[in-house]
């Protein structure tokens, strides 16, 4: 027992030997943020522009090496995913010049939910990963100096499978934690509880339960890392209802658990080591309290690494009940397509904006739909203003519109702090699953063919639960009359609001691979239906174009309204009492 301490020591030593040039490299990202933050975004585009200029895409575009920013504006739209598709497409049969330069090596693409029913594919360059790990470093050096017994202790960080599948020319696709991982050094990996081969496990349910495994395997947990707060939810309650079985394989030096591949059963095999020792402890931690909680298992617990911006932020007081009153660091806001801000103080979801990483524009709120939209640089931005935010980056993305609004709450020097405050119109995301209108209106028409019905009126919105979920809002007459009609025909029987949910539910999974996921993984509730009268529909039509302004002609009904109060909105414009309804 004694020398579990001592290793401590030394590991804390040789790890601040790895820190001391991290910790300069943070200074220096401060020092320009506070001092020349146009200046360096400048030097960053020319550089991103130099990169992959002798790209098929940047020879179509005209982006030359050292094109004046007034004139990358105009030759360059600004665009989403849809518009580099093509180019991605021959990407993936080995013409990785088409999007990237020679010197800017492929290494694999991210994959994410599409606006269409295709998957995005983000290309991952060699580029991008150092960009992306210096971003990290920057956040886990500040996190160390803000809480200094992190040098005494370990890290749960859960990540995933960068190598889901392969391209035709062999390009692994999957999530980029996963690759970083795969990056660390042997001696870095000694700071982290979890394998990096649990993030292989392709089923959700045993991922998750080799996850606790590992983590409650080890007393002295100081940080636990991942981006959806309601992940770490769900594994606390996971926890406490596996308790018997995570007792017994950490005594053992075993894990129980069926639907891991053979090939990372195998790799996970020298990890599982019997412990007695710790399996006493919690078998205590039960005796004593009746439950088997986070802040028991880890009571030094020192950060929670997560988000908390937007909606996120509603999980956060849950999260404080299992893990007790630590810190919790906002993890950034960051995707497939790249880092955008980096938080340096805990309990805030601002962030610096990583001006050396990409290069970034804004556009106001307002302008977004105008013709020839605004567009600001990151110095430009004003306190309290929301924006899009567009960006430039490594991978061959340009005037990317990831469709993120972010509000700047405040300056660092010369760059500006941004908080996350949702996606924008027409796009929903509770727990990262980023589902499109156009998704919805694809799943319903698939779901009404299954069913044989025509549903005229709908809206599928976001409802907060235990987990949350989505509600789907039918209208009453006509959800009645579709029912009437098929009474009257053999061939067609009755449909009720759970087959319609489930239906919708399953197409939606099909065209949203991260909505299947969340779904799968017990993250996001099974859909529910709810019809509501044509009253109701009526008024809240009436509503919105009060406050829009616009024209009887002009009114288009949403058929993803990404506002968890909708039910509220909607029967309050119908004068209904929302309690009756329940």
């Amino acid at each position: 027992m004694a020398a579990t301490p001592i290793r401590n020591r030394i590991r804390a030593v040789i790890g601040g030997l790895f820190r001391r040039p991290m910790i300069r490299a943070k200074e220096r990202f401060l020092n320009l943020a506070r001092t020349s933050c146009r200046q360096t975004q400048h030097e960053t585009l020319r550089r991103l522009l130099n990169l992959n200029s002798d790209s098929q895409f940047s020879k179509d575009m005209g982006l030359t090496s050292n094109l004046p920013l007034a004139d990358y504006s105009q030759r360059m739209p600004i665009v989403d995913y849809e518009f580099f598709r093509p180019y991605i497409d021959r990407m993936q049969t080995g013409e990785h010049g088409a999007l990237l330069g020679a010197r800017n090596k492929l290494l694999m693409y991210a994959l994410t939910s599409g606006t269409t029913s295709k998957s995005k594919l983000i290309p991952i360059t060699s580029q991008f990963v150092r960009d992306y790990r210096r971003g990290w470093q920057h956040w886990g050096i500040a996190v160390h100096q803000s809480h200094p017994q992190l040098r005494f202790m370990k890290i749960v960080q859960i990540s995933s499978n960068h190598r889901r599948w392969l391209t035709a020319d062999g390009i692994p696709c999957g999530n980029i934690s996963g690759l970083v991982t795969s990056m660390q050094k042997a001696i870095v990996r000694k700071l982290y509880v979890v394998p990096a081969a649990v993030a292989k496990i392709d089923d959700a349910e045993a991922k998750h339960y080799a996850v606790m495994r590992f983590s409650m395997a080890e007393a002295l947990v100081g940080m636990v890392v991942t981006a959806n707060p309601s992940t770490l939810i769900q594994l606390c309650r996971d926890s406490e209802l596996l308790k018997t079985s995570l007792i017994r394989d950490i005594h053992d030096g075993t894990l129980s658990v069926n639907n891991i591949q053979d090939e990372v059963s195998l790799e996970l095999r020298r990890y599982l080591k019997p412990n007695s020792v710790r399996a006493k402890q919690l078998e205590s931690i039960i005796s004593d309290t009746g439950s088997l909680a986070a802040s028991d298992c880890w009571p030094d617990m020192q950060c929670l690494g997560v988000w908390s911006g937007g909606s996120a932020g509603a999980y956060i007081p849950e999260l404080r009940q299992h893990f007790g009153p630590c810190n919790v660091r906002d993890h950034g806001l960051h995707a497939s397509e790249g880092r955008m801000t980096i938080p340096f103080e805990n309990e805030t979801a601002a962030g610096l904006l990583d001006i050396e990483s990409h290069f970034f524009e804004f556009v106001p709120v307002a302008e977004i739909d105008s013709l020839h939209p605004l567009t600001l640089e990151a110095h430009e931005l004003q306190r309290d203003g929301e924006y899009y935010i567009l960006l430039t980056t490594s991978s061959g993305l340009y005037r990317y519109n990831i469709r993120d609004i972010v509000r700047c709450v405040g300056y660092w020097g010369t760059t500006p702090l941004l908080e996350f405050r949702h996606k924008g119109s027409h796009i929903s995301s509770i727990t990262g699953e980023k589902i499109t209108e156009s998704q919805v209106v694809d799943a319903m028409r698939q779901s009404c063919k299954d069913l044989g019905i025509c549903l005229k009126q709908f809206t599928l919105t976001p409802a907060w639960g235990d987990p949350p979920g989505y509600t789907l809002y039918v209208n009453t007459d006509n959800f009645q009359s579709i029912n009437a009609s098929n009474t009257e025909n053999s061939n067609n029987p009755p449909v009720n609001l759970v087959q319609l949910a489930a239906a919708l539910n399953h197409h939606l999974g099909e065209l949203n691979c991260e909505y299947r996921e969340k779904h799968t993984s017990g993250r996001l509730a099974p859909m529910k239906c709810i019809v509501l009268p044509d009253l109701a529909w009526q008024r809240f039509k009436q509503t919105r174009l009060t406050t829009s302004g616009g024209s009887v002609e002009q009114y288009k009904h949403p058929c993803l309204l990404p506002d968890p109060t909708f039910q509220g909105a909607l029967l309050t414009a119908a004068g209904i009492d929302i309690l009756s309804r329940k």
